[in-house]
């Protein structure tokens, strides 16, 4: 990029401002006062709380939206280059969008989002969260366990959190917490004092073909950070990686960070947390899945890295809520329990699932015999074709599963997968009914769903969309979430 980010006053325009990323940088701008505008095709709350904060927002992506800034839009690149603003877009905005062409043509200086993070981390002490899976929940943790003792860091997230009620945080300290993308390499424009690798899988091979190829990114990522915190419970980052500091799960792995007596429940866990030999004490974790305590336990070495005290730590975590659509309890009428996550990849789903197993543990016999159905909308012609094996035998946890068609996220269908394939490949493990259309599984949760299910949508699409309408048909008993436990 040959453009340079400018903070000192200069205007930013977001095609796409809505989006969980692009609002979350959007947010931090507006917040210090820069002039931030932006447009998306669809308005929602997080475009409502950035207009809140004074940045003008467009509900249309057109070429017009530029003459916000400069008049009509000209037919020449435009000659005053003060006068224009700093055109920010994800991977999703194509070349071919009307918008984006406009500031092409005016000779806006263009930068993808990960620019600006780059720029923001850049100014202040950078602690980076990457990872296939659990990046949104560990930056969460993370920035939760710093701004309760008293840091106060800025936290740009892909994910909405109660506790600072959006997906970004403007904190006065020098530290900024950030969730880092592999999906489409942009990783490496990052550098940062911590670095954090949840673990290393193939989840995006619309841009890697290879799991060597997502290596060699996280291998560069590695080389600009200071330090490094890693999950040795993760092959790959074991033995490709081999980070500076070490957290597991397996007492026996030597790692820095281990957790050792966890016991888990319907409302969460606990665990002995040790710190290279030495007891920390006895956590409560209240959330769900052993994938969930590893996430956890790289936001304690973060944090004890820098000087957070374990008591603080063992204090406050019991009461942070997580971020929404990991997990998300959405509703519990006439005794089904509706639960959103954004789990799509067979990683994910199959933490999701065992969560699941977790979630209908109680002390009654009634709690114990819940049926866990799993709605699934794969998402990707790329990842469904590329995974389908794993897809296949991702849900043993499910004692029904519902699958749609494929959420395309923009890719073009090849041909090569259908939702009806993965559907057939997953009921070869599960009993699995198929609907291509979201109404058909509308129709099939709205007349098959019984008291004491969990249901558990599982979707990075639209598929969630359905959770509202699906609820108010079993509205007619509500009954309080707390009848589970």
């Amino acid at each position: 990029m040959l453009n340079s980010v400018d903070f000192s006053g200069k205007p930013f325009h977001f095609i796409g401002i809505g989006g969980i990323g692009m609002s979350a940088l959007a947010h931090v701008l507006a917040s210090r006062k820069l002039p931030v505008s932006g447009s998306d095709l669809r308005l929602s709350h997080i475009t409502e709380r950035l207009e809140r904060q004074g940045a003008h927002i467009f509900n249309q992506q057109r070429a017009e939206n530029l003459a916000f800034f400069t008049g009509p839009v000209p037919r020449q690149p435009a000659t005053t280059a003060s006068s224009l603003p700093q055109v920010v877009c994800s991977t999703a905005i194509s070349e071919s969008n009307a918008e984006y062409k406009a500031a092409i043509a005016m000779g806006c200086p263009i930068f993808h989002r990960s620019d600006i993070l780059a720029a923001l981390m850049n100014e202040r002490r950078g602690i980076a969260i990457a990872g296939t899976h659990g990046k949104t929940t560990t930056s969460s943790i993370t920035g939760y366990l710093l701004l309760k003792a008293g840091i106060d860091p800025t936290i740009i997230i892909g994910g909405e959190v109660s506790a600072w009620s959006g997906n970004a945080y403007v904190g006065q300290s020098n530290y900024v917490v950030a969730e880092a993308d592999e999906s489409d390499g942009s990783l490496v424009k990052l550098s940062a004092e911590i670095g954090v690798i949840t673990n290393i899988e193939l989840d995006h091979p619309d841009h890697y073909s290879n799991l060597d190829q997502v290596v060699e990114i996280f291998d560069r990522f590695v080389a600009q950070c200071e330090t490094v915190i890693g999950s040795i419970d993760c092959p790959t980052v074991r033995d490709r990686i081999n980070p500076d500091i070490s957290y597991s799960l397996d007492p026996d792995s030597g790692a820095d960070y281990i957790a050792t007596h966890i016991c888990e429940s319907a409302d969460g866990m606990t665990a002995c947390i040790w710190e290279r030999g030495q007891k920390l004490g006895v956590l409560a974790v209240p959330l769900l899945g052993l994938h969930n305590l590893s996430n956890t336990l790289a936001a304690i070495a973060v944090a004890r890295q820098i000087k957070v005290d374990f008591a603080s730590i063992a204090t406050h975590l019991p009461n942070f809520k997580g971020a929404r659509r990991r997990f998300e309890h959405r509703g519990f009428y006439n005794d089904i329990l509706f639960i959103d996550d954004y789990a799509h990849h067979p990683s994910e789903i199959r933490a999701t699932l065992a969560a699941a197993q977790v979630q209908r543990r109680g002390p009654l016999p009634s709690q114990r015999d819940r049926r866990v159905v799993a709605v699934f909308q794969p998402h990707r012609y790329s990842r469904a074709a590329t995974l389908l094996s794993e897809f296949a035998t991702a849900f043993e946890g499910a004692d029904r599963v519902i699958a749609t068609d494929i959420y395309s996220a923009g890719e073009t269908n090849t041909g090569r997968i259908t939702g009806e394939q993965v559907a057939q490949a997953i009921s070869q493990h599960r009993p699995t009914e198929y609907y291509p259309t979201l109404e058909g599984v509308r129709q099939a949760l709205e007349t098959s769903l019984t008291p004491g299910d969990i249901v558990i949508f599982l979707t990075a699409g639209n598929l969630n969309q359905l959770i509202p309408t699906v609820m108010a048909a079993y509205q007619r008993v509500p009954q309080p979430e707390a009848a589970l436990t």
